[in-house]
């Protein structure tokens, strides 16, 4: 989808009103019926009052114990089942349920959910709940009358009609687009059509006009109901919490960890939306350093360090503010006991990008630095001992990563030599454009030197894009020269999991790989601690299940299946979502820390495991359906179905660690190749040559993509390597042949068709 439409319509995306916006507005009246309607199945009054006994109000409470949030659901289900919108419910909060008669139900399970759909089934202790139809989106009609019920803005059981406009795809997601109005707090209510049945789940709402909206197709929804992969809401509770041992959040706000990052969103209940989280670090005397490296989503916001807390009101900070670093002092909770001790611009500071913020803390001064520079020196600043920590104002969501506090902490910046090798290259490039003399020059010119200056701007442009390209291959090869490194040694000894991360970070620079290690960590040291000290093979792969299955909701992937998140196992251990291949290596690395022998199955088009116990059969597991054994004819069906053939023995070998992460390539560059993305089949193509250099096939491919992207060199190497080893299959001719097109080129070119 374009980035302007998406601009332009989303995503003022339905969080939850603030209990300051209850009353914000008057009810939605409910549209007169039309004669066409009224001679329908029922008319639209009989229509809501039948349906709007299964709308329900869905709360989460925040950690202060008040109501941070309200939307909407229905029942789905007359046992308890209610389903919503997963971002209705936040994540790691308490959740209510109250039915249309005014009984109030504590969520106890979290049934099902997908965070790509933005859906999420919940399980209330409630029984012969008025469940509501479920329609099929698919046979939506484009001008079609529709029908809307839910609690916007606070206003509960609150009804409206309208059309079905179109079908529109929004960030890869398939969405119904609606000629309805809809408002925070209708979000996760049903669209009804004119027989009482759904078709989707109501989302979001245009930013340009009133009456335009979206909602989830509800069939969508309907795997999640035929694979529901429950998390008991104790568990629930605990996914993306901070850890309790390592931070105290203050004054309200929505503070949660995904991987290395802590994020923190939603107003805090401090004087100016002032939200702390105190690090349970302990803080050396001074002389001490901090810092932390954070990133605002709107530069009219606040978010960073605080120092010298006492706990509670009293505390300095220091931050970016509207596009300044400021240093304050908070003596009390209102603005009468603040104070801006200075505020000072920087062109350190990169606006919408990640800022390191560090402050040295002396006897007698404070010194604040933004990316390494100082920006402010301050004797008016005199912290007593305290706690440290982040912050955050007003309405603001941050994300801060690498928070550190030391007696001193290390200058990160390029030292002067790699900076002036960096100049040097841009001047080599850009002809003298940056000469001072060239001003001179061109001011005093006959000719007008405008558009000449512009068409230079242009090729700068240019080389800033290549030097871009520069990082992401130095960022790429370091990566896989750590990969290599990793299975260099002996297959007992590779970390699957630093290894797929490694694999993972190929496409995201920002992945902090240590804090998913010490993520995955956690899970494998609470899974032992659930165990009794004389569990037996077969308790301890119970166990196994229980926790990854039942406890945690893992799960297979169900209406998105070639997404490429569910194959980075980053994304997999947040969202407890995957593909077989990534699945089956979290339950492998796992059964490994519990002393259980389990090996990957490289079926075709479907990735198990196999538990080899010391003393019993093995036993084939498919990790995918929740860990559902498989008997040698289930196999057999599976293969056939996938291949047309009939099962090869050696297809039930075990595969490497080295060729299981080769399988997980060899699937990201299928999605890149389906997707057009050139460069992402290159980057797997590299990675796939770093663990299996011998294959000849992924070399004529990379020396052929190589070339069409302009890197005629870095072919010919590919092209060599295949002469000088002859393989078998390779048509050595062809080969020849594109051998002597790539250098008749370089000649006719001065040998410059690449750098």
């Amino acid at each position: 989808m374009q980035k302007s439409y998406l601009i332009q319509v989303v995503l003022a995306a339905c969080w939850a009103a603030s209990p300051r916006s209850v009353n914000a507005a008057e009810p939605v009246p409910v549209a007169a019926p039309s004669a066409s309607q009224a001679d329908g199945p029922a008319s639209v009054e009989k229509l809501v009052e039948s349906a709007r006994k299964s709308v329900v109000v869905i709360s989460f409470r925040g950690r202060a114990g008040g109501s941070d949030g309200l939307g909407s659901g229905f029942v789905v289900k007359s046992d308890g089942l209610v389903a919503t919108n997963l971002h209705v419910i936040g994540e790691a909060r308490p959740i209510s349920v109250r039915t249309y008669d005014g009984q109030q139900y504590e969520v106890t399970a979290i049934e099902a959910s997908d965070r790509e759909a933005d859906l999420a089934l919940l399980r209330i202790g409630a029984h012969d709940l008025p469940a509501l139809p479920l329609g099929d989106s698919a046979a939506l009609q484009q001008g079609q009358s529709v029908v809307a019920l839910g609690n916007p803005r606070g206003l509960t059981h609150s009804v409206v009609t309208g059309v079905v406009s179109g079908e529109r795809t929004i960030d890869g997601r398939p969405m119904i687009q609606l000629a309805i109005p809809i408002e925070p707090g209708n979000s996760g209510g049903p669209l009804l059509d004119l027989e009482g049945r759904v078709h989707g789940l109501l989302t979001m709402k245009s930013l340009v006009t009133a009456n335009l909206g979206f909602a989830v197709p509800i069939n969508r929804l309907k795997p999640l109901l035929e694979k529901p992969n429950p998390v008991p809401i104790d568990r629930w509770l605990l996914f993306g919490a901070l850890d309790d041992r390592q931070w105290t959040p203050l004054f309200g706000a929505r503070w949660r960890r995904r991987g290395g990052k802590i994020i923190v969103e939603g107003p805090g209940g401090g004087f100016g939306g002032r939200s702390l989280c105190l690090s349970a670090s302990e803080v050396p005397e001074a002389p001490y350093e901090l810092a932390v490296t954070v990133r605002l989503d709107d530069e009219a916001g606040a978010a960073g360090l605080v120092f010298a807390s006492d706990g509670g009101n009293r505390h300095f900070g220091f931050y970016p503010s509207a596009g300044k670093l400021r240093l304050t002092q908070f003596d009390g909770p209102d603005v009468t006991n603040w104070q801006v001790l200075a505020e000072e611009p920087s062109d350190a500071y990169l606006s919408g990008e990640w800022n390191k913020l560090k402050v040295r803390v002396d006897r007698e001064r404070v010194v604040c630095y933004v990316n390494d520079h100082a920006v402010i020196e301050s004797t008016r600043a005199q912290p007593n001992p305290g706690r440290v920590g982040l912050a955050k104002f007003r309405d603001t969501r941050a994300e801060f990563k690498d928070f550190l506090i030391a007696r001193q902490l290390p200058d990160r910046r390029p030292d002067e030599a790699l900076l002036q090798k960096v100049d040097r290259l841009l001047i080599d490039h850009a002809d003298g454009l940056l000469d001072p003399d060239v001003v001179r020059q061109w001011s005093s010119a006959d000719h007008d030197p405008i558009a000449a200056l512009r068409e230079r701007a242009k090729r700068l442009i240019g080389q800033a894009a290549e030097l871009r390209r520069l990082a992401d291959a130095v960022h790429q090869q370091k990566v896989l020269a750590a990969l290599a490194k990793e299975l260099a040694r002996d297959e007992a000894e590779i970390d699957l999991v630093y290894a797929a991360l490694l694999v993972a970070q190929l496409d995201n620079d920002e992945l902090d790989v240590e804090a998913y290690r010490q993520q995955f960590d956690h899970l494998a040291d609470e899974l032992k601690s659930r165990l009794p000290a004389d569990a037996d093979e077969t308790a301890r792969l119970a166990a196994l299940d229980e926790y990854l299955f039942r406890l945690n909701g893992f799960h297979g992937s169900r209406a998105d299946y070639y997404n490429r998140r569910n194959s980075y196992i980053n994304e997999v251990l947040d969202d407890r979502e995957g593909i077989p291949i990534t699945l089956s290596l979290v339950y492998i690395e796992l059964a490994r820390r519990l002393g259980l022998d389990v090996v990957g199955i490289g079926l075709p088009g479907h990735f198990v495991v196999e538990f080899r116990p010391s003393e019993a059969a093995p036993r084939v597991i498919d990790v995918f359906e929740a860990g559902q054994p498989l008997d040698r004819g289930q196999i057999e069906a599976r293969v056939l179905a996938a291949t047309g053939q009939p099962l090869d023995d050696a297809q039930l070998a075990p595969v490497s660690k080295r060729a299981l992460l080769v399988r997980m390539l060899r699937n990201l560059h299928a999605i890149a190749a389906r997707g057009q993305d050139m460069p992402g089949v290159l980057r797997y193509l590299d990675a796939i040559l770093t663990l299996a250099p011998d294959s000849a096939e992924d070399r004529m491919y990379r020396a052929f993509f190589r070339y069409q992207g302009g890197q005629g060199r870095a072919a010919l190497e590919d092209l060599d390597w295949l002469i000088a080893h002859e393989p078998p299959g390779i048509e050595l001719d062809r080969v020849r042949q594109l051998r002597d097109s790539i250098t008749a080129k370089r000649d006719r070119q001065g040998a410059t068709i690449d750098p």
